[in-house]
């Protein structure tokens, strides 16, 4: 890891602790050791449809995982912010574009924990006066995204297919829409929102929606690929109820926190293709160049 340095050097820019959100009293141990001055949970069981597999553990983590570390806080009485990232799947089934006070209709145990997570945050700040916000984040997307992720796993796959390797590539609802952004923009965001002079809740997108096809066509094309010929769908990989379309009006984070998004769709897209080829000893250039090559 880049940012770690020798724990006995006087530069050290990251020390390292041993958490767990099923335990509260190794988390009040941590608050009151550490003495933070900011807090960021980004901890979660985050992949939604393994949430509806294995529902009890993912609510013990997002959702009382948040309260725990919450309580944590107020105990060890603390002065620091505390951020929540909340997403945007507690929306569901409300119409977009999606807002602050869009009603919230969860369709997953995942945004059902998120919810749950979000409104004690919420609770913890009108009821104890903690500094604590949440950030209503749309898909945020990278290089570094989860390899079970509809995003990585679409980009790992083309150099794989390229070289050989992988034949086809099997994913679930093509028709989903989504509010894609890119990380390092959500994640400035995040931090214009626990340094905000006063605690509340914003939603965080770009403001278009994409659908799965559009970023499975657009990453195929890039290398000269024909999608078609190598992507098939698999029913393993829907979800039992799913959300159509997911688009954020984040204009609320314009306005007071002065954000906006600086990566669009296609640059998004790129970025995570090239560095997928890049870290298979290809080049966009040579993908082209090998179309010709692959026929499944």
């Amino acid at each position: 890891m880049h940012l770690y340095q020798d724990p006995h050097d006087e530069d050290v820019r990251l020390f390292l602790h041993y958490g767990d959100l099923t335990s509260s009293s190794l988390l009040a141990r941590l608050i009151t050791k550490i003495e933070p001055s900011e807090v960021y949970n980004l901890a979660a069981q985050s992949h939604v449809r393994v949430s509806f597999d294995i529902p009890e553990y993912t609510g013990d983590v997002v959702g009382l995982g948040t309260t725990r570390l919450l309580e944590a806080i107020r105990e060890a009485a603390v002065p620091c912010r505390f951020y929540q990232a909340s997403s945007s799947e507690m929306f569901g089934a409300s119409s977009p574009p999606q807002s602050e006070t869009t009603p919230f209709q969860p369709r997953s145990p995942y945004a059902i924990a998120k919810l749950y997570a979000h409104w004690t945050t919420v609770n913890y700040r009108e009821s104890y006066g903690l500094h604590a916000s949440t950030g209503i984040l749309f898909n945020h997307e990278s290089p570094r995204r989860g390899e079970t992720f509809v995003t990585r796993k679409v980009a790992m796959a083309i150099p794989r297919i390229l070289h050989g390797t992988q034949d086809f590539l099997y994913l679930g609802n093509l028709e989903a829409r989504r509010d894609w952004g890119h990380a390092r923009d959500y994640m400035k965001a995040v931090v214009k929102i626990v340094r905000h002079g006063t605690a509340d809740d914003w939603v965080i997108g770009t403001g278009e929606d994409h659908s799965v096809l559009e970023f499975v066509e657009g990453a195929f094309t890039l290398v000269g690929l024909d999608w078609e010929k190598y992507v098939r769908v698999d029913p393993r990989y829907f979800r039992p109820v799913d959300i159509d379309v997911l688009r954020a009006d984040a204009s609320k984070a314009r306005t007071e926190l002065g954000w906006v998004p600086e990566v669009g769709f296609q640059a998004l897209l790129h970025e995570m293709v090239e560095a997928e080829m890049r870290q298979s000893g290809l080049s966009l250039v040579t993908g082209m160049s090998a179309r010709e090559d692959r026929t499944p």
